[in-house]
């Protein structure tokens, strides 16, 4: 029998897979438990008009994902800490405070968690951060770390 599955079935496949599976396996355990729907002509229409529907919410994704990339390319995000002797920060920048900053600064919203410190930033100059910014899509803000006296 042929099966849609609803969910993820070990041994079986991913959810959204069209699988062959046999007869009472369907009927006794998959099709009962909601894991799977009978592959029936408009089951299977509605598979792939969901499948058209995903994709073009992944494009459109992408392209929102690249648009904020070319917006990063020539921004520069001033953040200003305060210090102790040696030029060494007090704490150090985080991912919020740049999200924050870029925000205030120059109006473009990035999710905190989508921007990638290799390191704590604990000093002062310019640094490169790289942001994610979803379906291999990559950007990078320039960030400027000054004194605030």
């Amino acid at each position: 029998m042929k099966v849609i599955l609803q969910q993820d079935v070990r041994g079986q496949g991913k959810k959204g897979q069209m699988v062959e599976v046999s007869d009472g396996y369907a009927r006794n355990f998959l099709l009962p438990r909601k894991l799977a729907v009978e592959a029936t002509a408009e089951n299977v229409n509605t598979m792939k008009m969901q499948d058209k529907a995903k994709a073009a919410r992944l494009a459109e994704e992408k392209a929102a994902a690249q648009a904020a990339a070319e917006r990063l390319k020539g921004v520069q995000v001033n953040i200003r800490a305060k210090a102790g002797q040696g030029g060494r920060l007090f704490g150090s920048i985080t991912s919020r405070e740049i999200s924050d900053e870029l925000r205030a600064q120059h109006g473009i919203d990035v999710n905190k968690s989508k921007i990638v410190l290799s390191e704590p930033i604990k000093s002062f100059g310019a640094f490169e951060v790289k942001c994610k910014l979803g379906s291999e899509v990559s950007g990078v803000i320039n960030l400027l770390v000054i004194e605030d006296k």
